[in-house]
């Protein structure tokens, strides 16, 4: 696995809706420019050599990246992928949707859902609008947001920007009704 740069964003809510959050809400997220294991290469049919070499290192390297931003709390989380433009929507996939890879960020949280996720192709500068869902229950409704973000001069055509994302809390001011209500 061949990283180009890992970048970390940390945003610490303070206000929502004209009322201050109590506690703050912190959110985190890094990500890995990587090269794309499979560039050059044509169609690949069998991914899995590509997804052995670099999935597990690369969620060994950005989980406890993401925690350490936190301050060692989590209670929603995602990942993403935005693959360059010589690259298949399928090769981000791989990568993030591999136990190699989640179970790095689910077992550094102590975690019990699988992370939700999203990939997409893009040009450098694309944004990622990584979902986030609660670590341990994903119908709770609190914790269904989305964090925004990018890196400028990411992904180049033959790399693949890959995401991990983290918040100490669900929505600030959330209040809806618990899924149950809905039955």
């Amino acid at each position: 696995m061949k990283i180009r740069k890992l970048t970390t964003v940390v945003e610490e809510i303070l206000s929502e809706g004209g009322r201050e959050t109590s506690p703050v809400i912190t959110v985190a997220a890094v990500a890995a420019v990587i090269e794309n294991p499979w560039r050059g290469q044509g169609f690949v049919e069998d991914l899995n050599p590509g997804i052995d070499a670099t999935a597990s290192a690369l969620g060994a390297e950005l989980a406890p990246r993401v925690m350490e931003a936190l301050g060692g709390s989590l209670e929603a989380y995602g990942k993403a992928a935005i693959i360059g433009l010589n690259g298949e929507i399928e090769h981000g996939s791989a990568l993030i949707h591999t136990l190699k890879f989640g179970n790095h960020f689910r077992d550094a949280a102590q975690a019990s859902t699988l992370l939700p996720a999203v990939e997409k192709r893009g040009e450098a500068g694309a944004v990622f609008d990584i979902p986030l869902k609660h670590f341990t229950d994903a119908t709770i409704r609190s914790h269904h947001q989305t964090f925004e973000w990018r890196v400028a001069d990411a992904p180049h055509a033959d790399e693949i920007l890959i995401a991990l994302a983290g918040s100490t809390g669900g929505r600030p001011q959330q209040r809806l009704a618990p899924l149950s209500a809905d039955k």
